[in-house]
């Protein structure tokens, strides 16, 4: 097959997925993709993001590490990426004409101890994909092992509306926002309790979690959202007034 063929197929694939997703980002940019977590991505549960089950949270096993150059300290959390395995440099080992659009769900730490292009795939500054087995083996084969990918940033797709769990004690709520649509990244949260008619501002802790140090035990909960795109949501009344912490509830309102 010639490279000429390989590039107008690539061109043609592009433009089929380009119909198929509204991007976010038109730009298909360049990095490489890996696995782990195991076969049935058990072990992609949790993580950096903070998200407990990813199948609770609305995520469930297309999700993804990523490496410090695309994880911008959490800010990441929630994003989705299209990826395809780039055909065109390692056909043997791609998954013809297959993408899929994962979530970005945890952190690839870098590994020092290895060379960025030996084993440290997650050093800086390269871009990179740490993904569930599953999501992996549905655009390459699993004997691959790393293969060079293309992916652009595109929309969420969310089932049922977003969800808040309430961790943390008294004078500090400590929030996990999840199955966020849309741009699917949060860049700013307020909270407001049934007390109050003041929208506080609560400051990001780690990964999707978000923090307040009132006292809002007692009062019902509402929550306010600005998404990365600046698109903004309010979640009225979402918790009742006797919710307790390490409860989880589901508003009505998606991006």
């Amino acid at each position: 097959m010639s490279r000429l063929f390989c590039l107008t197929s690539l061109i043609l694939l592009l433009g089929i997925f380009s119909t198929e997703l509204g991007s976010v980002s038109a730009a298909w940019l360049k990095a490489h993709a890996t696995f782990y977590g195991g076969s049935d991505a058990s072990g992609t549960m949790g993580g950096a993001c903070g998200y407990g089950n990813l199948y609770t949270d609305g995520y469930g096993i297309k999700s993804a590490a990523l490496s410090t150059a695309l994880f911008n300290d959490g800010k990441a959390c929630g994003g989705c990426y299209q990826i395809f395995c780039d055909a065109t440099k390692v056909p043997q080992w791609c998954l013809k004409g297959k993408s899929i659009t994962i979530t970005a769900t945890n952190f690839c730490p870098p590994n020092y101890n290895l060379p960025s292009d030996n084993g440290g795939w997650c050093n800086p500054p390269r871009p990179h994909f740490d993904m569930s087995q599953p999501a992996f083996e549905t655009i390459a084969k699993y004997r691959a092992g790393i293969v060079p990918i293309l992916y652009r940033k595109v929309g969420c797709r969310r089932s049922g509306g977003i969800r808040f769990t309430i961790n943390g004690r008294n004078y500090f709520e400590l929030v996990l926002i999840s199955n966020v649509g849309g741009a699917g990244e949060i860049s700013k949260v307020w909270i407001r309790g049934s007390k109050s008619n003041k929208w506080e501002v609560m400051s990001r802790n780690w990964g999707a979690n978000w923090q307040s140090l009132s006292y809002l035990n007692g009062q019902s909960l509402s929550f306010r959202l600005q998404a990365s795109n600046g698109g903004i949501r309010t979640a009225l009344n979402v918790a009742p007034k006797n919710w307790q912490f390490g409860q989880s509830f589901k508003s009505n309102v998606q991006f």
